[in-house]
């Protein structure tokens, strides 16, 4: 399945972002066939091995809740070949949000509304900088001597 992924960005890179409607269900039916022989490799639990007396759910591997997952979640998962705009991964979407969860789970909360406000803004100029090639040390530091990197120039000549 991830070589297939991996393919499948490659030829969306490939065909410039997006892809006709006819090789997008091509792909999809290829998806389709990998979900099927995933199925036979780790089938479902069977629910004649539950125990008497026990109810609700059974117990699924890692394996087949990611199976499951990648069936129900579909389009989802294949978006990235529909529009344009829409990343094969989410890596840096994950990464932006993953100091503000680190912070909550140390501290519980933020103290006040204004609190998370200022680590949000400040987080979001760092993650900005570093998009722009620029390093933490380098933003903070023409941050406290009042002067704003290149790239935030207000001149409204580049827009």
């Amino acid at each position: 399945m991830k070589a297939l992924l991996i393919d499948i960005n490659k030829t969306v890179a490939d065909a410039g972002g997006r892809l006709p409607a006819t090789d997008a269900e091509r792909w999809r039916q290829r998806y389709r066939q990998r979900l099927e022989e995933a199925d036979i490799e780790c089938p479902p639990p069977d629910r004649s091995q539950r125990e008497e007396g026990k109810r609700g759910r059974l117990k699924r591997s890692k394996a087949r809740n990611l199976l499951e997952r990648l069936r129900n979640f579909e389009h989802d998962v294949l978006r990235f070949m529909d529009v344009e705009y829409v990343p094969f991964t989410n890596n840096q979407g994950a990464n932006d949000l993953r100091m503000t969860k680190v912070q909550q789970k140390i501290s519980g909360c933020f103290r006040s509304m204004a609190g998370a406000k200022i680590f949000c803004r400040v987080r979001s100029y760092l993650s900005t900088c570093r998009k722009q090639g620029m390093s933490a040390t380098e933003a903070l530091a023409l941050l406290f001597q009042g002067k704003s990197p290149a790239f935030m120039d207000t001149d409204e000549t580049q827009f």
